[in-house]
């Protein structure tokens, strides 16, 4: 076990994507959507539940190359259509909780486009996470969420 420590960071994250509000909410509120860029896509990812909507959960799990098993536990705590979405979400490796944190994801027009600005308050627990690892994979992210949203424009 690890020496136990907390360590609260706060970090936001600004995007602009070529598609108008009401479609980049979707991709975060419909599961086929959202399946289409959250998560590792060179991983084993299972999803379990998905329940968008203000008390609503989502459960996601990812067997990592090293054999550890991540989760990930989230509760929407509001959602304002095309708008808003705050959601708080747990996460753990194996048995251990590696963080908590509360989301806030806002969508405002951008001249045709979605400005997205991404907001996250987290407590990273016992040295199992930091939030510079968490940052960087939630850039990620919303790379893949801009590739998801060009690859659905171009189809028929």
């Amino acid at each position: 076990m690890s020496e136990r420590s907390s360590r609260h960071a706060t970090f936001v994250i600004e995007r602009v994507y070529d598609a108008p509000p009401a479609r980049v909410f979707r991709a975060w509120a419909d599961p086929a959507a959202k399946a289409q860029w959250f998560g590792p896509k060179e991983r084993a990812g299972e999803a379990r539940g998905f329940e968008f909507r203000v008390g609503g959960a989502e459960h996601f799990e990812l067997q990592a190359p090293d054999g550890a098993l991540y989760s990930y536990d989230a509760i929407y705590q509001d959602v304002v259509a095309d708008a808003r979405i705050v959601y708080t979400y747990d996460m753990h490796r194996d048995a251990d909780r590696i963080s908590v944190s509360v989301s806030t994801v806002e969508f405002r027009d951008s001249g045709g486009g979605t400005q997205l600005t991404y907001t996250e308050q987290g407590v990273f627990l016992d040295g199992h996470d930091t939030a510079e690892q968490r940052e960087h994979g939630t850039r990620e992210l919303l790379g893949a969420l801009d590739q998801a949203l060009r690859q659905s424009a171009e189809a028929p």
